[in-house]
């Protein structure tokens, strides 16, 4: 039996293994974690691309390195200091995705969370205002603002403050007013700011048969956790973009589904909302 054990684990591997500390588990978990987000922040973007380039980089160093090509070698390790000149440049967004989300502790800001009761009714109004929007073939964009603050987007608009009513949201998209166009900002149970100007995303792979304000609504949900409702004004088509990715043709049930936990802090109760939502015809 220890020939068998020493077979599958030679000893250097053993004796390694025996000699780890706690502490230093906890280091590589820690790292592994660090490496998984920074994945899992620059898939589907622009960036992924570009991660992959540095890697083949970095490869094709080491295996010049070990052929001993030394002219190669040389000029390969000569320009690995610039990538850290040219990386936080080109890397810009995704380097501010990270620090807004180092930077979502409540310690640090006011919470727009409802409770589930406060939460329902906010989400049944605006389930309410976008299936008649969609009914019309009314564009619209809503962004739904959760831990991250977007006090820079509602600033590029017009300032409202006012109680969400789905009477309210259907005024506001009227076409041909000046808060028509651009997207509308809600905090909690407030709108605080509409016709303001999102970022459009940079992904290339998108179908051609999506907008501008569907491109907006990918871009704004790539840089924050913030969700964002999208009424197509060709189509009537209902979509929801979050973390980059957009969820499309949704109805008036998946809507309230997708919205409800944007309002709610614990999603404890969640699924009994949502079963009562059902059961009471909505």
């Amino acid at each position: 039996m220890p020939g068998d054990f020493e077979i599958l684990f030679p000893r250097q591997v053993t004796s390694m293994l025996v000699t780890i500390e706690p502490v230093e588990i906890l280091d590589i978990f820690l790292v592994a974690m660090l490496f998984y987000k920074l994945y899992d922040m620059v898939q589907n973007t622009r960036a992924a691309t570009l991660v992959k380039g540095v890697v083949v980089f970095l490869v094709v160093t080491v295996i010049c390195s070990l052929l001993e090509l030394r002219l190669m070698t040389w000029l390969l390790q000569s320009a690995i200091p610039l990538f850290f000149i040219v990386l936080p440049i080109v890397f810009q967004p995704e380097l501010r995705r990270a620090l807004e989300h180092l930077g979502q502790g409540r310690f640090l800001q006011s919470s727009v969370f409802l409770d589930a009761d406060a939460a329902d009714a906010v989400t049944r109004e605006i389930v309410k205002a976008m299936v008649v929007l969609s009914k019309e073939k009314t564009g619209a964009l809503v962004v739904i603002e959760r831990e991250i603050r977007l006090d820079d987007i509602a600033t590029s608009g017009i300032h409202i403050d006012g109680l969400i009513k789905s009477e309210f949201l259907l005024n506001v998209f009227i076409v041909g007013t000046p808060l028509h166009d651009g997207a509308t900002i809600i905090r909690g149970n407030r709108l605080v700011a509409s016709a303001c100007y999102l970022p459009l995303t940079d992904n290339r792979s998108l179908s051609t048969e999506l907008g501008t304000r569907h491109r907006a609504a990918i871009g704004l949900s790539e840089q924050c956790d913030a969700l964002i409702v999208v009424v197509s004004e060709e189509t009537g088509i209902i979509s929801v973009a979050e973390n980059g990715k957009l969820t499309r043709n949704l109805d008036e049930e998946s809507l309230y589904a997708k919205l409800l936990p944007a309002f709610v802090d614990d999603n404890a109760g969640l699924f009994e909302t949502i079963k009562n939502w059902r059961h009471n015809g909505r």
